[in-house]
């Protein structure tokens, strides 16, 4: 095997073999169980509880699928979910992107304080209960609004943003810009937006992930069915099958099919809930390796 015209040692290759099995080893071990919940979703009850298929489905059924969107709960919540996702998430970077940029420029007076304050803020906190009552006392309960304000605003987010800000965003750029006039909010739109296209991905990602598997906060803040988000919804019919199923005592052979048929709607439900926010992962995905400062300063 030859590299660059050269011949490649014989340590070489073992060392790349090496590493290649424990690449492949790895996507297995990350994939699999992926795999393996999707064609649990389709496999028949009786397989999947017995475990034994491992590499394809077993008496392909759509039960689990066919149970949970027999439920028009279903519907309103993928609405309500892809409602705070979008707008929580575009809120978010919006509140991220300039808070994370400002505390970059080092000209911003008390900027180090300003920090100091935020960073307090990850490690200590009032609790819920307080939480709870400031939320109530504002009239935000039971509100949409309040779903999208909710996890929008992270300090771990803004750091990021500091970060990435300050390593990439010269201050020779910014110097280059004013004295041609440029404005904070001109550079800020026109220099800073186009060359965090990686980081606004990145965030992005985060705050929508974030929204789309909450279900704590709902859980505690929303009473009006109408405004549950997804994750509730699917919390809702997994306690109704295993409601049913306690509720079965008196028929031994009904309570076995349950039992049977609760291992396939878990599963289902994991898919249901997890394929939508994976489809757009691949659109995004560039923006994690792209050198987005190459070429952005000449000379």
């Amino acid at each position: 095997m030859k590299k660059n015209g050269i011949r490649m040692p014989v340590s070489d290759r073992i060392f790349n073999v090496i590493i290649h099995i424990l690449l492949i080893l790895a996507v297995i071990v990350t994939f699999y169980p992926i795999f393996f919940v999707v064609i649990a979703s389709v496999s028949d009850p009786i397989y999947v509880n017995s475990g034994t298929f491992l590499l394809y489905p077993k008496g392909f059924t759509l039960l689990g699928y066919t149970r949970v969107f027999d439920d028009a709960r279903i519907w309103s919540g993928y609405l309500n979910t892809i409602i705070y996702a979008v707008f929580g998430t575009l809120l978010g970077l919006f509140c991220s992107l300039l808070a994370g940029y400002a505390l970059s420029r080092k000209d911003l007076p008390g900027r180090n304080i300003i920090m100091a304050i935020m960073v307090f803020t990850m490690y200590f906190s009032g609790g819920l209960i307080p939480f709870y009552m400031v939320v109530k006392n504002l009239g935000l309960t039971n509100t949409r609004i309040l779903m999208v304000i909710l996890g929008s605003v992270s300090v771990y987010n803004i750091i990021l943003i500091r970060s990435f800000c300050s390593m990439t965003i010269p201050v020779e750029l910014q110097e280059a810009a004013f004295i041609d006039g440029c404005s904070n909010q001109r550079f800020f739109v026109s220099v800073v937006l186009p060359l965090s296209k990686a980081i606004i991905a990145v965030i992005g990602l985060y705050l929508a992930v974030g929204y789309w598997n909450a279900f704590f906060n709902p859980m505690i803040f929303l009473t009006d069915r109408s405004k549950f988000p997804l994750q509730l919804y699917l919390r809702e019919i997994l306690l109704t099958a295993k409601t049913s199923d306690a509720g079965s005592n008196s028929d031994p052979e009904a309570a076995v099919r349950l039992e049977i048929m609760i291992g396939v709607i878990k599963y289902g439900v994991i898919v249901v809930s997890t394929i939508p926010i994976i489809c757009v992962y691949p659109f995004i995905q560039k923006y994690f390796v792209k050198g987005v400062m190459i070429g952005s300063i000449k000379g």
